[in-house]
């Protein structure tokens, strides 16, 4: 997957991987932690949510300029990892009011933005030579891959620091408690026989008194919570130490400015047409983070209320972080001993690990009993398993279609991946049909459930569409810019993804206030609409890719 690539592109893989589990144990839990900290309601938090995710990539353009002002792009880098770290050890100490964990939100953004656009652009300056210009859109594909990694395990990891804590208290998850006990709290509990029941069955005995119960179980799960966040500051020192050492095989820009002055400057109509070409994908691109990020708002209430609460062995099979490493070996071994060019050793390799995988594979799915418990923040986890798993397809999709000189251009894969993100929400719409709304409910646990692959099934769809379109723009994003205003444009298309960021509150807004399908149909207009603007100007978005 690295063959031929410049070893620069290890060091923003690994560092890169690092900060994105940090970041990703974080926002698996991070609207159940609001809530059950603070007992916040879906719109609120949904307001907060959104504004976090804007401050996230809204920085990086100030990162951006930063760094391209004083061209000392590995600096300011390091400086956003020390900042993040610090944000990190904010959110990790538990018993915070609301607004110092404000704070530490902020301080992760601030950090994030100094640090995330601008290691993009060095990905995209390992590719300004031309010895590896054709291979800029497989390297950030690859890059993009190191980011889900990172966040592959990331919700396995706060779910269990949570569980542990919680077990260590003498309590068991149960995802619908905590809205319950804020309910009883405050005194908007008309009938305690759930609580009641669900307080029974997380402590093993009969609970007596609600209120000391209530009480001590909000605030160990948000502990549970904090000490999650711990892991993620404990990742960013890793992220923190590959970087510092390794940093030197990244491009040093300051220096190439310096010695070559011209090699940075443009024509300004060039420039012009350039800045247009982007300011055209970032405005589409809007669209798609507004209904893509709603995995970690709206699909998330729709995991928790809606889904499904156990599953029976097969299914287990993939929330269960051991049978998902299983499953890994078995592919990777398929693909090491099927691989075209693959060597007799490589083959072998291939198949001890094929062997390995099937039989842990058959080892956990025999052990799992009839019906298996299954958590919501767990369905984050499914977004970065598919694609590190559908990553090698999709490239090896484009070497092929490359080889044949009928590879699609980078906005036309945009393009695609805004019509295949409306089919994953057309999969929403018909597992909803039948469903209550929120406004009915009225904040009681959901009497219907429904299968998770409705979700599951909608990732795949969703996840495929991001690998068409994300690393796509960021790759498009590098080769347009125009040289001096690399970090500036890396910090544009992260600014886009952060208005549709700060988009996000319509689904929380309209959570409980339409029909589910009505809410998921919104975010299909959203997606065709944006892919017709796209294929509408596709002659202009491929022109100015032409010299570049």
């Amino acid at each position: 997957m690295f063959k031929g690539h410049p070893k620069g592109l290890y060091v923003a893989f690994f560092a890169n991987m690092g900060e994105r589990f940090g970041f990703y144990t974080m926002m698996s839990c991070l609207v159940f932690f609001l809530q059950s900290s603070y007992g916040l309601e879906a719109t609120r938090t949904g307001n907060i949510y959104s504004n976090f995710y804007f401050a996230i990539y809204g920085l990086a353009l100030v990162g951006g300029i930063i760094a391209d002002k004083t061209q000392n792009y590995k600096g300011v880098i390091f400086l956003g990892i020390i900042t993040m770290l610090a944000g990190y050890v904010i959110m990790a100490t538990p018993n915070l009011s609301l607004t110092i964990t404000m704070v530490g939100l902020y301080v992760i953004a601030l950090g994030n933005g100094l640090f995330k656009g601008n290691l993009q652009a060095l990905v995209g300056q390992l590719y300004d030579d031309p010895k590896y210009e054709k291979l800029r859109d497989s390297a950030f594909s690859v890059f993009y891959m190191g980011i889900n990694v990172g966040a592959l395990a990331a919700p396995f990891a706060a779910n269990g620091i949570r569980n542990w804590y919680l077990r260590s208290k003498g309590y068991v998850y149960d995802a619908d408690l905590p809205s319950l006990c804020h309910r009883f709290i405050d005194g908007s509990l008309t009938d305690n026989t759930t609580l009641q029941e669900l307080a029974n069955n997380v402590t093993g005995t009969q609970v007596a008194d609600l209120s000391t119960f209530t009480s001590n179980y909000l605030d160990v799960f948000s502990t549970g919570y904090n000490y999650a966040f711990g892991i993620a500051g404990i990742s960013m020192i890793i992220s923190l130490v590959v970087y510092a050492f390794f940093k030197s095989q990244l491009p040093d820009r300051k220096k190439q400015a310096a010695e070559d002055k011209a090699s940075i400057e443009m024509p300004k109509a060039e420039v012009k047409k350039r800045l247009i070409a982007l300011g055209l994908v970032f405005l589409v691109v809007i669209f798609f983070w507004m209904s893509f990020h709603q995995n970690g708002l709206t699909l998330s209430f729709f995991a928790r209320d809606y889904t499904d609460k156990t599953v029976e062995p097969f299914t287990n099979l993939f929330f269960d972080f051991k049978s998902i490493l299983a499953i890994f070996s078995l592919i990777v071994g398929s693909i090491l001993l099927f691989g075209k060019d693959s060597k007799k050793l490589v083959k072998g390799i291939g198949g001890i690990l094929i062997l390995t995988g099937g039989c842990f594979i058959y080892y956990f799915y025999t052990g799992y009993p009839g019906v298996n418990p299954i958590q919501p923040e767990i369905f984050q986890a499914f977004n970065p398993i598919f694609i590190v798993f559908l990553t090698p397809v999709v490239l090896a999709l484009f070497a092929f279609l490359r080889k044949r000189n009928i590879e699609p251009s980078t906005p036309r894969k945009i393009g695609i991946g805004m019509i295949l993100a409306s089919l994953g929400f057309v999969v929403m719409i018909v597992g909803s049909m039948s469903l209550m709304s929120p406004s009915i409910l009225g904040g009681e646990p959901a009497p219907d459930r429904v299968s998770p692959y409705w979700l599951i099934n909608t990732y795949l769809i969703l996840t495929i569409s991001e690998l068409f379109l994300s690393p796509m723009g960021i790759s498009f994003v590098s080769k347009v810019s125009p040289p001096k205003l690399q970090g500036l444009m890396q910090g544009g298309w992260l600014l886009a993804t952060a208005l549709g960021n700060k988009l996000l509150f319509v689904g929380s807004l309209m959570w409980d206030k339409i029909e589910l399908w009505q809410l998921w149909l919104i975010f299909v207009v959203c997606c065709l609409a944006s892919a017709a603007f796209i294929f509408s100007i596709m002659k202009r978005l491929e022109s100015s890719t032409k010299g570049a």
